[in-house]
């Protein structure tokens, strides 16, 4: 009777040996099946942040035969907030940077008054509120001093290519002279390269899309020629862009860009081609198509060394056949949502600030920064036009400023300061405005 219990045990036994012989036996099969190891992965957040407080003596509508009216106005504005984060591989020289910007509040719809077009009202669909990827590229690097960067990345052209967080300018604004002439904070597709020399000189090289021609006009230029209006980027134009900046002393940063690249295939329709005797049905431009390329210069220079802070820059521009896409521009729908105003040949654009940390003067660590500074901005976006369009003086604008920004760590912020614009002419009114700033950088 008690045979039977120890015959049970004994079959237990040897089952559970066979098992375990089984699976001995299959481990060297699944570990063949199982992935590699991940390398280790290094991974940076970082952003900033942006708003603004403002006060304005003058109306917003400044095509008035006298320049804006006076007025007593103030704005509130979540300018922005930026998302970045930075994941790399260092074992294989590779890096992959994300940046996203949220403007204004969020994204949404929104009624402006477009006072260049007879102060219509327009619904734009995005402009209530954006998000934007503004970088995203893959960067492999090759060799000590030469990165290779392919994707979406900021154009190096100007000084907010580099100097674009609120840390960065002392200003409570980005300034009004870069950003009236060409995209603010100008980011493209494509491809870049970098190369440091080791003596303290960098060059970078790019080849983006280009701009779009529908977007160019009296008041900004080319500046609204970026492609954001539709999903799709056209870079059936391209542009080359090259920059050298000297970095060998310190603190002090000085340097060139130029751009170059043509304008008119990347517009949303095949609307600028050459008309002929030789048509092709088949063919879209059978004699090809209006060339409009444009040319950009700029020289910049940038100072951070012991109590004194300093940004400024010089920037000029060219549009070929100017005049042929002014024509054309006149003809869009208005749904596409540009102001169709003619562009001028040429543009001209200066700035400059200057500042003096007087923290250790009124006893503060150097945790802290106290600078006092004046700015200047000038834009003219019909700079000697051709003749056939009248040089309006409304858009030569001088703004003088004078404020003070305060910094912590180089992480908190805040600004305040007061400016004075005035048009080109003494016809029209000067205008007043008062803006405090508040933000941070990490």
């Amino acid at each position: 009777m008690r045979a039977a219990p120890m015959t049970f045990f004994a079959s237990r036994s040897f089952l559970m040996s066979l098992c375990a012989v089984s699976l001995l036996t299959s481990v060297p099969g699944d570990a063949q099946d199982a992935p590699p190891p991940r390398p280790p992965l290094t991974l940076d957040i970082g952003g900033y942040a942006d708003l603004q407080f403002a006060y304005f003596n003058h109306g917003e509508n400044q095509n008035r035969a006298g320049g804006s009216q006076r007025d007593s106005r103030m704005a509130f504005d979540t300018t922005r907030l930026v998302m970045e984060l930075e994941a790399g591989l260092p074992e294989y020289g590779l890096k992959a940077e994300m940046e996203v910007e949220f403007e204004h509040g969020g994204t949404g719809a929104s009624l402006e008054l477009e006072y260049e077009e007879f102060g219509e009202y327009e619904m734009e669909v995005d402009r209530g509120g954006e998000v934007l990827v503004e970088e995203l590229y893959l960067a492999k690097t090759l060799g000590p001093n030469v990165t290779l960067s392919v994707g979406r990345f900021y154009v190096a052209v100007g000084t907010l290519s580099e100097f674009y967080r609120p840390t960065d300018y002392l200003g409570t604004i980005r300034d009004e002279a870069e950003t009236l002439v060409i995209p603010n904070t100008w980011d493209e597709m494509g491809l870049q390269v970098k190369w440091r020399i080791p003596w303290g000189l960098r060059l970078t090289g790019q080849v983006v899309n280009g701009l779009d021609s529908t977007g160019f006009s009296s008041q900004r230029w080319v500046g609204a020629g970026h492609q954001r209006r539709f999903e799709l980027t056209r870079a059936t134009d391209l542009a080359l862009v090259v920059r050298a900046d000297v970095t060998r002393f310190n603190g002090i940063s000085f340097g060139a860009s130029a751009y170059y690249g043509d304008t008119t295939r990347n517009r949303p329709k095949p609307d600028l081609v050459r008309q002929c005797e030789d048509t092709n049905p088949n063919v879209v431009a059978p004699c090809g198509y209006v060339s409009a390329p444009l040319l950009i210069l700029d020289a910049h220079l940038s100072v951070n060394r012991g109590p004194w802070r300093a940004k400024a820059l010089m920037l000029f521009g060219h549009l070929e056949n100017a005049e042929l896409v002014s024509q054309r521009n006149t003809r869009l729908s208005n749904l596409l949502d540009v102001l169709r105003s003619p562009v001028s040949d040429n543009a001209l654009a200066m700035w400059g600030e200057l500042g003096f940390n007087v923290a250790p003067s009124v006893g503060l660590s150097d945790a802290h920064q106290v600078v006092p500074y004046v700015r200047l901005d000038y834009a003219d976006t019909q700079f000697k036009p051709r003749e056939a369009l009248f040089n309006n003086p409304r858009f030569r604008r001088t703004v003088y400023t004078v404020g003070a920004a305060y910094t912590l760590r180089n992480i908190a912020v805040a600004k305040l300061d007061f400016s004075h614009r005035r048009l080109g002419s003494d016809a029209f009114r000067p205008e007043n405005t008062v803006r405090l700033s508040t933000g941070f950088s990490y």
